[in-house]
């Protein structure tokens, strides 16, 4: 068996995906297992190669359970905790970025501006496990009922830092609408009273708002099929991502060149006024690296995107 740890969320295991990829290849005849939240289940069809989850809700959950694996692989971070999680399961080898206080000096070192796809596969690498950072399309699902062809708006993010205002949102919404994008908004239940209120503010149909209303599953179904993505720094964006839906990341107060869309990539557009000086922040609402950003702005970068996928269409046919 080989064991995996990524304990984290949907753009941390899309991010993920080559690593993963790269180590069912080089271990074609062990089980790969993933410890990870349950919750993430519906993903791991859509990563492919991992044979079982373990549910593993944050480092704090306890070492999963016997046999002791052939390996384990840190695919989480570079902290003693998630070593010593791993270490627990007593591996034959334990692949993990260096980490003497945790007692484990093998490994490379860690580095604070790498881009999150290249950072575990460059650990990979270092054990001689060749992996493809380019390896991230997701497979396919059925559409599953859910919209095809739709403008999925996200407004919503774990970090408040990372949510662009409501009313901008509205503002957006209202002017892709006007257009001709069928437009709906997601997130989880706890974001469906924000995305009620966009929607309110923009005049779209109350069935517009799919927030609280899609599971795991259904979400990564309704990106694969959309017409295009909008959402801040956030798992759905890693979606987007996996499945080349065209999209725009409005990033704050972290810089895409750590977690954004892959270069060379028509598809995507990345967000950053990250590169200005600004006032100091009170640690209340969006940040403002991503408050600079303009409905303007976005609409334009919209426009870009759109216009970039008719030409590469159009010379592909």
């Amino acid at each position: 068996m080989i064991l995996a740890l990524r304990a984290l969320g949907v753009g941390d295991l899309v991010t993920a995906t080559p690593a993963l990829r790269a180590l069912r290849a080089a271990y074609p005849d062990r089980e790969l297992v993933l410890a990870a939240p349950g919750w993430l289940a519906p993903l791991l069809d859509l990563v492919g190669g991992v044979d079982r989850l373990v549910p593993t809700d944050g480092l704090g959950s306890p070492a999963p359970t016997p046999p002791a694996p052939h390996a384990a692989v840190n695919l989480h971070g570079r902290g003693p905790e998630s070593h010593r999680l791993l270490a627990g399961t007593r591996p034959g080898r334990l692949l993990a970025y260096a980490n003497p206080e945790a007692g484990h000096h093998d490994g490379p070192s860690w580095r604070a501006d790498e881009h999150e796809v290249d950072r575990w596969c460059r650990l990979l690498d270092w054990y001689g496990i060749s992996a493809d950072r380019t390896d991230l399309d997701l497979r396919r699902p059925a559409p599953g009922g859910v919209p095809t062809g739709a403008t999925v708006l996200h407004p919503g993010a774990k970090v408040p830092a990372k949510r662009w205002p409501p009313g901008r949102f509205a503002a957006l919404a209202r002017e892709l609408a006007a257009r001709g994008h069928r437009v709906v908004l997601t997130g989880s239940r706890d974001e469906r009273a924000t995305a009620r209120r966009i929607a309110a503010d923009a005049g779209l149909p109350p069935d517009a708002v799919l927030a609280g209303r899609t599971d795991l599953g259904r979400l990564a179904a309704l990106v694969a099929y959309a017409r295009l993505v909008v959402s801040g720094d956030t798992g759905v964006a890693h979606l987007a991502t996996g499945y080349r839906t065209p999209s725009v990341v409005l990033f704050g107060p972290v810089s895409p060149a750590l977690w954004g869309p892959p270069p060379g990539r028509s598809e995507h557009r990345a967000l950053w006024r990250g590169e200005q000086d600004w006032p100091r922040w009170d640690g209340v609402g969006s940040h403002p690296t991503l408050a600079a950003v303009g409905v303007d702005e976005v609409m334009a970068a919209v426009d870009d995107v759109e216009r970039t996928v008719r030409v590469s269409g159009a010379a592909a046919t």
